[in-house]
């Protein structure tokens, strides 16, 4: 999926223009409403930055929250607005609607390299039906549009998708290209031996990626609670472990597959076991075959990260997708945090080390170790629609 970037527009094509750029401002925020973690904020720097340097009239579009196409107070971008004001070091005015009289003349207001955020498109019922009315609408703010939002790229929304329609040229931003070319690539054109690692609660909200990265690598490691369902297809006792009932037919397939394409399909051979959900919960370690009534598991074994860590030794490009354990419990982190540990690791080594969105970018993050991985993607859903040889609409509306 070869896109037109960013970067093949001149100061000549961009000075004075009013860009439209999709990004994804999706930020966590606290009680308080304080943002916890600017990381998509930052990650649109490059490009906005660049349209700022060639005198673009920067109009900045996203969402927040599920406000359902109804104005929600409590999901305007206002804290959004002040962070990156304080990142960009200028002001970031910001509009009551994303479309409108305010929004319009706002944008009229605007001088060269000044930067406007539209408030949450999402405010907009039309948005997520991709309503093309409304996305005339957006689209009649500026004359060029810029895609930056990988997170929200597999919607075939009004402001990923709709816009291109009325505004030419249609480009990637700098992140959206950065993550095409990581994961895309990862996918298209590995550095072998490639290796996935996969992990998760069920086997369920991984059956596409898991069947789409047995095609395409040479090892495939899973952690995480779906390792149970795998188990108990083997028909060994998993104690009260989370089991997807549904899915070991699946499970079954899935190993029979991957031995007959020759892929190291690895599953751990111990586990950490809890007396129940809980941060305090009692813990023993026990082997696969000989996990006891009445006990949960809740993370892989030290010999279990040994296996995996000999696997990935002689790795050259590594996508890691879901967390070993509850690693949000510490007791239970120290899978998830050695397979970091692991990955950083290699990467220094050369390896291509590709954290393919949700929780294993928390779980990098919280160890630490986040700035050592050669990309860390922003995107979840996207990340696994993918990894999973899907198309992305976002994507597929921009310009070749």
């Amino acid at each position: 999926m070869s896109k037109r970037s960013l970067s093949s527009l001149s100061k000549e094509d961009l000075s004075g223009k009013r860009v439209l750029v999709r990004v994804d401002f999706n930020v966590p925020l606290n009680d308080e409403g304080a943002i916890t973690d600017d990381t998509r904020i930052r990650a649109a720097l490059p490009t906005i930055n660049d349209l700022i340097d060639k005198g673009s009239k920067v109009i900045l579009s996203a969402h927040f929250g599920r406000p359902k196409g109804k104005v929600n107070e409590d999901m305007r971008l206002t804290p959004v607005a002040q962070r990156l004001s304080e990142l960009l070091g200028k002001p970031v005015n910001k509009t009551e609607s994303c479309v409108g009289s305010d929004a319009s003349s706002k944008v009229g207001a605007m001088l060269n390299g000044d930067v406007l955020l539209l408030e949450n498109v999402r405010f907009i019922a039309g948005e997520e039906k991709n309503d093309l009315d409304f996305a005339k609408e957006l689209a009649s703010l500026a004359e060029i549009y810029v895609n930056d939002a990988f997170g929200a790229a597999h919607r075939a929304h009004a402001s990923t998708e709709g816009v291109t329609r009325f505004l030419s040229p249609c480009v990637a931003g700098y992140l959206m290209e950065k993550e095409l070319k990581y994961l895309q690539g990862a996918i298209d054109e590995p550095k072998k031996p490639l290796a996935a690692i996969v992990g998760g609660s069920k086997v369920s909200s991984k059956i596409g990626v898991l069947e789409s990265l047995i095609d395409k690598c040479d090892k495939v490691l899973i952690g995480g609670g779906m390792i149970f369902t795998f188990y108990k297809a083997r028909g060994l006792s998993v104690g009260k472990s989370l089991v997807e009932e549904d899915k070991l037919e699946l499970a079954k397939e899935l190993e029979r597959k991957a031995k007959e394409k020759g892929v190291e399909f690895l599953l751990p051979t111990d586990v950490v076991l809890a007396d129940n959900f809980a941060e305090d919960a009692n813990s023993q370690m026990s082997t696969i075959d000989a996990i006891p009534e009445g006990w949960m598991g809740l993370d892989i074994g030290i010999e279990s990260v040994k296996l995996f860590q000999n696997a990935l030794a002689d790795c050259q490009t590594v996508i890691w997708n879901g967390p070993m354990g509850v690693f949000e419990f510490d007791k239970f982190a120290n899978g998830t945090n050695s397979i970091a540990s692991t990955l950083a690791e290699i990467s220094g080594k050369g390896c291509c080390t590709i954290i393919g969105g949700g929780d294993s970018v928390a779980a990098v993050e919280k160890a630490g170790l986040a700035d050592q991985m050669s990309h860390i993607s922003t995107g979840g859903g996207a990340s696994l629609e993918l990894l999973e040889g899907k198309t992305l609409p976002g994507v597929a509306a921009l310009d070749d």
